[in-house]
């Protein structure tokens, strides 16, 4: 039987690419085992691919250390006992578990999705955990969150809850994953920012570009939009490269400097300067720091099952879409929406949960960001094995990776979320009771900055909404039950509250 492989240029996501006939047995086993061919990849879309993957992900090595921890006490998030993470621990087992966990992700999975921290748990650690329980104890949580996923996972729960949700809330997720992305590159590039009053954001600073580094992000957004549009191979790692090389000519005739309260016109996180020392040794101290139970014995069950809940939840879900947004991107859906290894992917996913609370580098998810490697014509697990390979070598090179600026990676997802928005095609908005639940799903993730959120709305909008219109019966059950969750996800705030008192 022939296997077909690709002579066209760079493939347009979601869509077949133009193949011709290949016997199996001119294959390498390399092919085989990651289907590069049969995906219609190559080996060079792979590893580009993979690259591109790693370049829009590597600023969580920088950017993560400064969440959960920090260089002195004064400026890290302490915890109930006043106890804080040291920066550079943290970027130590941020690269080690990215990397260990995308590297095997894409051996057992076999797909181009990169596992770093998530950047909305970490948060939430921080922010809204730490104050009453220690480092160590909020680590032991999202172990037990993780457990709670791959055990979710392995029983096929995880599975039957993916193949409930509606071809069309699919796409509607895609659509949604491609908006939050975009709006993420735009905040993160200062295209847009907070205002003081009025409007909840604004173009720049006073509805105008006033900084360089924005202007940066806009040059690489046009380059690589141009580059895309006239199809020309590698145009995203193109465009990233060179975006950068102006970066650094910039930075070093105007000295900008990182950016902050005191210096509003400095680059947005990393300044991208080539740095002196390029190697440095990594400190895993922090592997295996966490206590499982401590924080039920501080707060009591009834909180910290509350905590679980919420961790899990947004793990959950948030995991889910985003799979689905990148597997539809990458064209490996079937006509359902579902895509090849699932379960298999749900399942390391899940113990990414648990590799990063046990190495208190945080819940390790897959990442949106993903979708630039996919933009680049990554199809197979093989992209995701670069991609985990150079997080591995960014523990020894951190410095290194503070020369990509975050203006350039966000007009890599600027971009890609283009691209994603694509999907909106396969959604029957004639139908009412099909388009306000996917109208849902796709405004609430950027407008609230989160995929769970996005996905929760639709769910429940359109259990209500299609069950009213007389169309109860094509509800699959599990999505009343979803529903029914997110109901109790939304609300956890006066549940908490009320179980507090």
């Amino acid at each position: 039987m022939a296997i077909l492989t690709d002579t066209g240029s760079h493939p347009e996501p979601g869509r077949p690419t133009t193949r011709r006939p290949v016997q199996p047995g001119n294959l390498s086993p390399l092919d085989r085992f990651f289907k590069i061919t049969e995906r219609g990849s190559t080996r060079n879309r792979e590893v580009r691919g993979g690259f591109v993957t790693f370049f829009t992900m590597a600023y969580i090595v920088i950017l993560n250390p400064l969440i959960l921890g920090g260089f002195s006490p004064d400026a890290a998030p302490l915890d109930v006992e006043g106890g804080w993470l040291q920066a550079t621990q943290i970027a130590a087992v941020t690269g080690l578990t990215a990397g260990v966990m995308t590297i095997l992700f894409g051996v057992v999975a076999n797909l181009p999705f990169g596992i770093a921290a998530g950047l909305g748990i970490n948060s939430f650690l921080a922010v809204s955990v730490v104050g009453d329980v220690t480092w160590a104890e909020a680590m032991g949580l999202v172990v037990i969150n993780g457990l709670l996923i791959v055990l979710l996972a392995v029983t096929g729960a995880r599975t039957a809850i993916f193949n409930a949700v509606p071809r069309q809330l699919k796409a509607a997720i895609t659509v949604g994953i491609g908006l939050f992305i975009a709006f993420i590159g735009f905040v993160d590039s200062g295209f847009v920012t907070r205002t003081a009053g009025g409007p909840p954001v604004q173009m720049g600073d006073g509805g105008s570009i006033t900084t360089v580094p924005t202007l940066v992000f806009i040059v690489g957004l046009v380059t690589m939009g141009i580059l895309i549009a006239r199809k020309v191979q590698g145009g995203l790692l193109i465009g990233i490269i060179v975006t950068t090389v102006i970066a650094i000519v910039v930075e070093m005739s105007l000295r900008l400097g990182s950016g902050g309260p005191d210096n509003p016109a400095g680059w947005h996180l990393n300044a991208p300067v080539i740095p002196s020392n390029i190697v440095s040794l990594p400190d895993f101290s922090l592997v295996g720091a966490f206590d499982l139970f401590g924080a039920f014995d501080r707060i009591g069950a009834l909180a910290a099952t509350m905590l679980v809940f919420t961790l899990v939840f947004t793990n959950f879900f948030d995991a889910m879409g985003t799979m689905t947004g990148l597997a539809k991107q990458a064209g490996l859906t079937d006509k359902r929406g579902n895509f090849p290894r699932l379960k298999s992917a749900l399942v390391i996913e899940g113990v990414g949960a648990v590799a990063g609370g046990g190495s208190s580098a945080s819940s390790n998810t897959v990442f949106i960001d993903s979708a630039a490697g996919i933009g680049e014509g990554a199809r197979t697990g093989l992209a995701s094995v670069v991609t985990g390979s150079l997080f591995l070598a960014a523990m020894f090179f951190t410095p290194l990776t503070a020369v990509v600026p975050l203006e350039v990676a966000a007009a890599a997802l600027v971009v890609v979320g283009a691209m994603m928005v694509a999907q909106i095609r396969e959604i029957d908005f004639r139908n009412f009771s099909i388009a306000l639940p996917a109208f849902l799903t796709i405004v609430t993730m950027p407008l609230t900055y989160s995929i769970a959120n996005g996905i929760g709305a639709g769910f429940i909008s359109w259990v209500i909404i299609r069950a009213s219109s007389g169309k109860a019966r094509k509800i699959h059950p599990l999505l009343w039950v979803v529903a029914a969750g997110f109901l109790v996800y939304f609300a956890r705030g006066p549940i908490t509250v009320w179980m507090g008192g």
